[in-house]
């Protein structure tokens, strides 16, 4: 038994069928690929066809994208900072599972902070977590601003908007880069 955060007496419940038996019944293995960055960067739309491309090889992958998550997981958090940080703790604890599943888990996340999204990558076994950074400069980001978004906070009516009144930190150290290309 044992204290977990603010719940009591748990147990962890081990199971005699384990990641390497669901990653060997599916063919593959099971991880994360965290896409992050800037609104309006693509990162849904990469994550689209990510899974698509996989798809048509056989392999199993499930998307989480940040709007659809709070739109049922995490409709009850804020856009304030630690309600930012809950929401990607969360999502991180559902990714996790995912690839313990042996599924190839696509997160498609602004996830503004470095230290949640490390907090993500702490949760996973060495080479399982793999972050993409989408690095699309703002002015491209804002020209596009697919949701009006940008628009909106630049004229005041949204607060705490990434990249114009609160902060998003690009990874200091990610497995893949994606720039666009200068034009």
């Amino acid at each position: 038994m044992s204290n977990v955060a603010n719940s009591t007496n748990i147990m962890w419940h081990d199971c005699p069928i384990q990641k390497q038996d669901r990653q060997q019944l599916l063919q593959q293995k099971g991880c994360v690929i965290w896409l992050t960055g800037l609104s309006g960067s693509g990162k849904s739309t990469i994550a689209c066809a990510l899974s698509r491309s996989l798809h048509s090889k056989g392999k199993l992958s499930y998307i989480l994208d940040g709007d659809n998550i709070r739109h049922g997981l995490n409709q009850d958090l804020s856009f304030r900072a630690e309600d930012r940080s809950e929401n990607i703790r969360r999502i991180g604890e559902v990714a996790k599972l995912f690839a313990d599943a042996g599924v190839i888990c696509i997160t498609s996340l602004i996830s503004p902070y470095q230290k949640d999204r490390d907090a993500c990558r702490a949760l996973m076994p060495k080479g399982d977590f793999i972050e993409v950074f989408i690095d699309v400069p703002l002015h491209v980001c804002e020209a596009r601003d697919p949701k009006g978004l940008y628009k909106l906070a630049r004229a005041g009516k949204i607060k705490g908007f990434t990249g114009i009144d609160d902060p998003y930190e690009p990874p200091s150290s990610c497995e893949i880069v994606l720039q666009q290309k200068r034009k």
